[in-house]
């Protein structure tokens, strides 16, 4: 279950992005960005907020972008770090590309091999829970045997690869689609659909070579 609060953020996740995004080398030319869905994962150990984002350019392109939000900096991941924010609840968050996360791909790895599903978004309204419907619905395709999830993996050095990043934990290879729309090669996927799109692949995991 993901927690979340009635706050504000400044700067927000949108004006955040709409900083960091225009020197990766996969959101060239996006321009003004808006928001198209989003979607969440748990992290077992409560301190870690895991959350990704669709957003579409002004060209129409979507763009997928994790995100993971901590109460204080993740040792080893300066370059990874998307800036800071002050929460109105939680105070200052320091938030990175998932993709240099741990705690983010071992997510994104449960979801995809072992089918783990995405985090139920609950609301808190004057001390009462509220669910709320996620903005994007995302599935793993899931069905390995003994799927290898990486653990206690260091902070990561993911790589862009065109349109793509690739992240390497574990023994496994993460490929995580930035431009929606393109197709990586692999048997074990994420599939995500939202209001205007979809079903897109989001994600592919399999092992490194």
């Amino acid at each position: 279950m993901a927690l979340l609060h009635r706050a504000t953020l400044r700067p927000s996740k949108l004006e955040l992005l709409s900083t960091w995004l225009p020197d990766r080398p996969w959101a060239a030319g996006a321009g003004e960005l808006r928001q198209v869905g989003a979607y969440r994962y748990d992290d077992p150990a409560g301190e870690v907020g895991i959350e990704a984002h669709l957003v579409q350019g002004a060209g129409g392109t979507v763009l997928h972008v994790p995100l993971t939000y901590r109460g204080a900096p993740l040792a080893g991941a300066d370059h990874a770090l998307v800036g800071t924010t002050e929460h109105s609840v939680l105070g200052p968050r320091w938030v990175y590309d998932g993709c240099a996360d741990p705690v983010w791909v071992a997510a994104l790895a449960r979801a995809v091999l072992a089918g783990a599903p995405q985090a139920e978004e609950q609301v808190d309204v004057d001390g009462q829970l509220v669910t709320r419907e996620p903005s994007a619905r995302v599935t793993g395709s899931g069905g390995a045997a003994d799927p290898a999830l990486p653990e206690d993996t260091p902070a990561l050095t993911p790589s862009d690869d065109g349109p793509t990043t690739v992240v390497r934990a574990g023994g496994l290879e993460l490929v995580v689609v930035r431009v929606v729309g393109t197709e990586p090669p692999g048997e074990h996927v994420l599939t995500g659909t939202w209001s205007a799109g979809g079903p897109a692949t989001l994600a592919v995991v399999r092992p490194a070579p």
